[in-house]
Protein backbone atom coordinates (compact mmCIF):
# COMPACT_ATOMS: atom_id res chain seq x y z
CA UNK A 1 0.00 0.00 0.00
CA UNK A 2 1.27 3.22 -0.87
CA UNK A 3 1.52 6.18 1.52
CA UNK A 4 -0.11 9.63 0.60
CA UNK A 5 2.39 12.35 0.21
CA UNK A 6 1.39 14.93 1.74
CA UNK A 7 2.78 18.74 0.84
CA UNK A 8 2.56 20.71 3.56
CA UNK A 9 4.14 20.42 7.18
CA UNK A 10 1.08 20.10 8.85
CA UNK A 11 0.46 17.00 6.28
CA UNK A 12 3.34 15.48 6.85
CA UNK A 13 3.32 15.70 10.74
CA UNK A 14 -0.17 14.09 10.66
CA UNK A 15 0.70 11.06 8.70
CA UNK A 16 3.75 10.51 11.02
CA UNK A 17 1.57 11.00 14.40
CA UNK A 18 -0.41 8.46 13.27
CA UNK A 19 2.06 6.11 11.98
CA UNK A 20 3.50 6.52 15.50
CA UNK A 21 -0.30 6.41 17.02
CA UNK A 22 -0.55 9.10 18.72
CA UNK A 23 -2.87 11.89 19.33
CA UNK A 24 -2.29 15.60 18.46
CA UNK A 25 -2.69 15.92 22.72
CA UNK A 26 -0.47 12.85 23.43
CA UNK A 27 2.16 14.97 20.60
CA UNK A 28 1.36 18.32 21.99
CA UNK A 29 2.52 17.06 25.34
CA UNK A 30 5.49 14.84 24.24
CA UNK A 31 6.77 18.03 22.46
CA UNK A 32 5.96 20.59 25.49
CA UNK A 33 3.95 22.76 23.13
CA UNK A 34 -0.05 23.70 23.34
CA UNK A 35 -2.26 21.23 21.63
CA UNK A 36 -4.00 24.17 19.77
CA UNK A 37 -0.73 24.66 17.94
CA UNK A 38 -0.43 21.23 16.51
CA UNK A 39 -4.13 21.32 15.30
CA UNK A 40 -3.47 24.33 13.44
CA UNK A 41 -0.01 23.41 12.22
CA UNK A 42 -1.94 19.97 10.84
CA UNK A 43 -5.11 21.97 10.01
CA UNK A 44 -2.81 24.22 8.16
CA UNK A 45 -3.79 27.61 9.86
CA UNK A 46 -0.66 27.54 10.78
CA UNK A 47 1.76 26.60 7.40
CA UNK A 48 5.25 28.12 8.01
CA UNK A 49 5.77 27.41 12.18
CA UNK A 50 8.77 28.46 13.51
CA UNK A 51 11.85 26.23 13.65
CA UNK A 52 11.90 25.79 17.29
CA UNK A 53 8.22 24.73 16.85
CA UNK A 54 9.51 21.96 14.67
CA UNK A 55 12.38 20.81 16.03
CA UNK A 56 10.06 20.05 19.20
CA UNK A 57 7.55 18.46 17.21
CA UNK A 58 9.78 15.60 15.52
CA UNK A 59 11.60 15.16 19.13
CA UNK A 60 8.11 14.41 19.79
CA UNK A 61 7.49 12.08 17.27
CA UNK A 62 10.87 10.60 17.45
CA UNK A 63 11.99 11.12 14.85
CA UNK A 64 14.38 13.80 12.97
CA UNK A 65 13.52 17.05 11.07
CA UNK A 66 15.30 15.38 8.59
CA UNK A 67 12.21 12.91 8.41
CA UNK A 68 9.78 15.21 8.96
CA UNK A 69 10.44 17.34 6.02
CA UNK A 70 11.58 14.94 3.68
CA UNK A 71 9.19 13.47 0.55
Amino acid sequence: MEEKKSKTIGGKIKVWRKKKNLTQDALAKTANIPYTTIAKIESDVIQNPSLQTITKIADGLGITIDDLIKN
